[in-house]
């Protein structure tokens, strides 16, 4: 039923280990995990670091805003110990940290939390790693981010992060997927990526495979609910406990 490339480490195996960190991400590869999703954004020195929030204070318990500080700056910050006393000493990774850590049959799914302004460093930085471009796939929310981002940088897998039972009643944007595959498609994007509830059903799941797209879904922690997805045409599960997960699929087959 299921193949490891299938699972996604979300932040890296982030159930086990603070979120986005090395130790997270190297977590994930070796447990066998193909496949690790991170986030990215843009220092006002002009660096890409790995990191979720807009601030640190979440998982370091000292606010800076990630736009207005240096790398130098976020690099003092400790941002394992909120986690576990273990990870004591973990530092935000750049994304070059982050890249020189993928296999040769490893993937990273990146998502751009920044404005479109962290593209040009972004190009510079995937393309100077030793990654093919089949091993990286790139993610946003932000719709003419993704637009600008195709435009660079043709060669890369890229899906539209979607949270549609949030965003607005799920039975208006059910009348729209039809729209959203026409957007997708204009923009020679290829796929989505979305939030595994009650829009992502068998109906929802087949019109974007019958258009010949991507289908992502996230956050999945249950073996059942994941099972269920792959089994209806979901092409990628990420999660939080990715290695657990495929273990749990695994025994399914």
């Amino acid at each position: 039923m299921v193949i490891k490339n299938f699972i996604i480490a979300h932040r890296g195996e982030s159930f086990d280990a603070p979120e986005n960190t090395l130790a997270s991400i190297q977590l994930a590869w070796q447990r066998k995990v193909i496949a690790v999703e991170i986030d990215i954004q843009l220092t006002i020195d002009n660096q890409i670091v790995v990191i979720h929030d807009p601030d640190t204070f979440r998982i370091s318990g000292k606010k800076l805003i990630i736009q207005k500080t240096t790398l130098s700056e976020l690099k003092q910050l400790d941002v394992g110990s909120y986690k576990h006393s273990k990870w004591t000493g973990e530092r935000i990774p750049t994304l070059r940290e982050v890249l020189s850590t993928v296999p040769k049959d490893g993937r990273i799914i990146i998502e751009i939390k920044s404005n479109s302004r962290i593209l040009d460093k972004l190009k510079e930085e995937i393309s100077q790693s030793a990654l093919e471009s089949a091993q990286i796939e790139l993610i946003a929310f932000d719709i003419q981010t993704l637009k600008k981002a195709k435009q660079l940088m043709p060669e890369y897998k890229m899906l539209w992060l979607l949270n549609l039972d949030y965003s607005r009643p799920w039975w208006m944007l059910w009348n729209n997927k039809k729209y959203i595959i026409r957007k997708i498609k204009s923009l020679h994007l290829d796929g989505v990526d979305v939030w595994a509830g009650q829009v992502l059903n068998c109906d929802f799941i087949s019109a974007f495979k019958d258009a010949g797209l991507l289908i992502y879904a996230w956050t999945v922690n249950d073996p059942e609910k994941a099972g269920w997805l792959l089994q209806n045409g979901v092409d990628g599960i990420t999660t939080d406990k990715a290695g657990w997960l495929t273990e749990e699929l695994t025994k399914k087959q």
